[in-house]
Order: structure tokens, then C-alpha cells, then sequence
């Protein structure tokens, strides 16, 4: 039967077994009221988190609502600040009658006695912490507990309160006198799991597992939505210290291992749940990155050094080794930038090869173009060639040869019209046709020897020009004259003026299709001599001729 502390007078100053005494003569021999402890059991095996209903709620430690309800007597125990109350309060909460599961005394000592069958040693969640009265710090009533938690067989953590005393939340230790005489399993289960997140899309990885290629992520969702995620990425199975973006990116290391991607999702008051993606196929070796292949510089001329000029590598940068080739075939030659070249390379082409190496990169071969070929020597001119002609149709260009050193190198010319090469003409000199006029005129000639390098010479004769002639017709009128004028020049059509003048009377006109009509006027009557002189044009070259006419009156 539960009775209210309003159906109770409680006694002035006694004593807490007169306390116990007195109520149970005013409510009957079936009333068992347990005497109240004073203190909780001692402080040196445990550790008080908080104090008071307040100050432990707000440090998030709850009193399961017995703060406000404290002023009920539950299973026939003092109301208020009282150890067996309050579990009392907490076992009805938990699902259990409101009348208290035995008869006799009802305080904390005999609380393990009475319920000897569900008594034992083991703490869990739920359980009544008990202490017989005599246990260290417990007095002589005994006291009871709640278990909170469980951290271990030898570490537990208690909501309790205390006659005369406040509500505690406290750690105790398992190494002295104060642990327990006996956990009491009224209604102490395993605690409800938090609530978990389930994955809803497994986290993916994209791109190609290759050593120097970043991969890139999907981190996956869960349900609910809400969650943290974090992500980890694997190599192999092993958590890559650091690799927590949303990308990675494989290192030589990583050669042979798949990649995978972890994400764990977390919220406060869930049970973290962790997704892992496929994993990728294993790490292949990487690519190099060959911006631009090596070349070669130098003189290809025996005993001469040739040197290579390496080509350009992307990030990252391999190790280069340099090794020479002579038409196609590897020389057994030092692995270095520089190339000394010997007689029985005399004819060949040589080229240099870039080994481009990495751990954890597939090596490279650059090859450069071929150099060359190599000459024994050079022929020397010793002394000039010299350059001869007017450069005027009809005329003979010539290039007079010089000396030159071996005595058995030979030369060559090759004649070029607009820097076309003109294949008809093969020797040292050219003569001038129509085609030429209005073009320039070059000659090359080559000095050569076999396995030597030749010597060149070169000569600029600059533009062909071209003479010209009149064709015209000459008359005089009445107190003037007409002049009708043709001007012809070889391999051109004319342009440009002529000028017509009778002593200090002159007219001029411009050649339309190499022709031109002039007329003058006002001279006086008689014989009169007429001067007709064309400019030229650059090309076509400037020619003057008279004519005599007689002006009539």
C-alpha cells in the first residue's frame, strides 16, 4: 500500500531508527520503513560527476523525473532525499508494481537479503547497486543505487540520493572497500540501442587506380538524413594516413594494392555506420608526362663533341639517363649528355635517347631526331669565289671559282631565279633570257668531298633589267605636232612616261599597253626637232631619241 507524506506527521528530533519505529506503529506491522543512510558509501573508490537535481540535469545527468516527485512515498519508503525511495521510484518507472516485491523491513540492508535469488555480483545497466549496512561508508541502514552505466566489471557509474544528504551522480572504482556487497536485478536489461544509420548508397571510387592519376569520390548516403560523413581512404585495406578529402591520389607505394573508399556517418545519440565502396582493380604503374623530345647540337665532324638538349617532362619529374645511337644502333658509349665522335662514326647519323625512369612509373624512351651525317672533315676555301656580269638580258653571269683545301673536293652550282631553282643551267656561268628580266638571279656553288663537310658560297646578282626601244610616228600640222610612241623592251611590257619636247615646250603622258599619244601646239611654223625619252620602270630600262618635222603654218 502507498501512503502520501501529507498522511504522515514525522516526529521532531528522533532518531533515525525512532523514525522508522514510529511510522511503522502509526501505519501497522505490514509497514516496513527502511531507516535512512546518512552518507553514501566513501569517497576515496569513487568520484561525484554532479550534485543536485538541477545542477545534474543541466550537466546532462539525468534524476529520471524523481526531482519533481520526490514527495511521494513509493513501495511504503520516506519521501524526499532517500536512497531507498528514490530506487523504489525508479524500479515502478521501470515497469514494476507499485507495491514493493517482499514483506519485512524496507531498509537499504535488507533490501539484497530479501531478494537474495535475483542478487549476485555482476553489475549491468538497470541494476540496484546495494550495500549492507557495516559496508564501507554505507552506515547502518545499508544503501542503494541505480547503475547507469557499466564501463567495465571494475568501474561503474550510479544515480543515487541520500537521506539528509543530495542527489549524486557518481563514478565508483572497484578497488577498495566501497565497491557494492551486490547488484539486485529487478528490471535491469541491456539499455534499448541508439537508434543506427543505414547506408543508402555505398560511397564509389572514380577513375583509373594508376599511380600519379587522381581518383575522385561519391562519399555515399545514409538514412537517416543528417549524418556526418567523414571519409578514409584505403589502400589495400590500410587506412592511408591523412587521405580524408574527396579526392586521392595513388603514390608509387600504392603499386599492386586496390583502392577503396570508407565513409562513416556519426550524429550525436546514433550508432555510427560505416560503408566502404568497391574496391578499384590494383594500382597500375603511372604514366610519365613527355612534353617534348631531346635534340642534339654541335658539329658533325669527327673528334668533335656533340651535346644533348634534353626535352621537357610534366610533374612529376623522372630521373634521365642519356644514351647515343648511330643510324638505328645502339653505341656502346658512356650514358651521358656528351658524345665524342670518332672515325667509324664518319657517314652516320647520331641521334640521343632520353631513359626516363620512376618508381612506380612505366620507364619512357625519347628519341631525338637523327644528326648529321658525320664528316671526317671540312673543306676549306682558301681563297674566294668571285661574282661577274652586268645584270642585263642578253648578258652572261659567272662565278669564277676560288681554291680550296682538300685538293679533291669538287664544286658544284646551282642557279635560282626567285629562289626557285632553275635546272637547266649546271655550271658556273648563266646567260640572261626574257625569262629573266624582272627577277633576281642568285648562284650557290658547293665545294664537296666525300665524308667531308662542304663549304658553300653564295652570290646575289639582284634584278635582271632589259634595254628598250622606241617604235613611233612623228608628224607635224598646222602650228603643232603628234608623236605616237611605242616603247619595247625584251621579256617585259613597259610601263610608265614619256615625255615629248619641242625647245622649253614639254608634255608627258603615261604608256597604256606600252603606248602612248602626245601633241603639242602653238609652235611656230618651219622645221622643228622633237626630243621623245621614256623614264623607265626599273625593269625596263630608260632609251631617248629626236625626230625632225615641220610644222606648217
Amino acid at each position: 500500500m502507498l501512503f502520501s507524506p501529507r498522511s504522515v506527521r514525522a516526529p521532531r528530533r528522533r532518531s533515525r531508527a525512532g523514525l522508522g519505529a514510529g511510522l511503522a506503529t502509526l501505519l501497522g506491522t505490514t509497514l516496513l520503513v527502511a531507516l535512512p543512510t546518512t552518507v553514501p558509501p566513501a569517497q576515496a573508490t569513487s568520484r561525484y560527476l554532479c550534485t543536485g537535481y538541477t545542477a545534474c540535469a543541466n550537466a546532462g545527468y539525468s534524476h529520471a523525473g524523481y526531482g519533481t516527485r520526490s514527495s511521494t512515498m513509493y513501495w511504503r519508503m520516506y519521501a524526499g532525499h532517500n536512497c531507498t525511495n528514490y530506487i523504489a521510484y525508479r524500479m515502478i518507472r521501470g515497469g514494476m508494481s507499485t507495491e514493493r516485491p517482499w514483506t519485512g523491513s524496507g531498509n537499504a540492508t535488507n533490501w539484497g537479503v530479501a531478494m537474495s535469488g535475483i542478487t549476485d555480483t555482476e553489475p549491468r545497466v538497470g541494476a540496484v547497486a546495494w550495500w549492507r549496512a557495516g559496508a564501507a561508508g554505507a552506515g547502518n541502514s545499508g544503501h542503494v543505487a541505480y547503475v547507469e552505466r557499466v564501463v567495465s566489471a571494475n568501474e561503474i557509474v550510479i544515480s543515487e540520493d541520500s537521506w539528509s544528504g543530495d542527489f549524486h551522480w557518481r563514478t565508483i572504482y572497484n578497488n577498495g572497500p566501497g565497491w557494492p556487497s551486490g547488484f539486485i536485478h529487478f528490471i535491469d536489461r541491456a539499455p534499448e540501442p541508439p537508434p543506427a544509420f543505414e547506408p543508402a548508397v555505398r560511397p564509389s571510387v572514380e577513375g583509373t587506380a594508376q599511380v600519379g592519376v587522381k581518383l575522385s569520390s561519391y562519399r555515399g548516403s545514409f538514412t537517416p538524413t543528417g549524418a556526418t560523413r567523414t571519409m578514409q581512404w584505403l589502400v589495400g585495406g590500410v587506412p592511408v594516413a591523412g587521405a580524408t578529402g574527396t579526392s586521392y591520389t595513388p603514390v608509387p607505394a600504392d603499386r599492386g594494392k586496390p583502392v577503396a573508399l570508407q565513409t562513416t556517418a556519426t550524429r550525436d545519440g546514433y550508432v555510427p555506420a560505416v560503408a566502404t565502396s568497391d574496391p578499384t582493380e590494383p594500382v597500375a604503374l603511372g604514366a610519365l608526362d613527355r612534353l617534348s623530345t631531346p635534340s642534339v647540337k654541335g658539329f658533325p665532324e669527327v673528334g668533335q663533341v656533340l651535346s644533348a638538349v634534353p626535352g621537357t617532362w610534366g610533374t612529376p619529374k623522372p630521373d634521365i639517363e642519356y644514351r647515343w645511337r648511330a643510324d638505328g644502333a645502339w653505341l656502346d658509349a658512356p650514358h651521358s649528355s656528351k658524345l665524342t665522335l670518332t672515325r667509324d662514326l664518319v657517314g652516320k647519323n647520331v641521334s640521343v635517347v632520353e631513359v626516363a625512369t620512376l618508381r612506380g612509373y612505366t620507364g619512357l624512351h625519347s628519341y631525338s631526331t637523327g644528326f648529321g651525317p658525320v664528316v671526317a672533315g671540312v673543306v676549306e676555301v682558301k681563297t674566294p669565289f668571285v661574282p661577274s656580269g652586268r645584270t642585263r638580258y642578253g648578258n652572261t653571269l659567272a662565278m669564277a671559282p676560288g681554291t680550296w683545301a682538300p685538293a679533291g673536293a669538287t664544286a658544284s652550282y646551282r642557279w635560282f631565279r626567285d629562289g626557285v631553282h632553275v635546272p637547266t643551267v649546271t655550271g658556273s656561268s648563266y646567260k640572261l633570257t626574257e625569262a629573266d628580266v624582272g627577277h633576281h638571279i642568285k648562284v650557290k656553288a658547293t665545294v664537296a668531298r666525300d665524308r667531308y663537310q662542304s663549304a658553300y658560297r653564295f652570290a646575289d646578282y639582284g634584278l635582271i633589267t632589259t634595254p628598250s626601244r622606241f617604235s613611233l610616228i612623228a608628224n607635224g600640222r598646222k602650228r603643232g605636232a603628234v608623236v605616237r610612241a611605242r616603247v619595247l623592251a625584251p621579256g617585259t611590257s613597259p610601263t610608265g612616261s614619256v615625255s615629248v619636247r619641242v625647245g622649253k615646250r614639254t608634255v608627258r603622258g603615261n604608256l597604256v599597253d606600252g603606248v602612248v599619244q602626245l601633241a603639242l601646239d602653238r609652235l611656230a611654223p618651219g622645221s622643228r626637232t622633237i626630243s621623245i625619252s621614256y623614264a623607265g620602270d626599273g625593269v625596263a630600262e630608260k632609251v631617248s631619241v629626236k625626230r625632225t618635222v615641220t610644222v606648217r603654218s
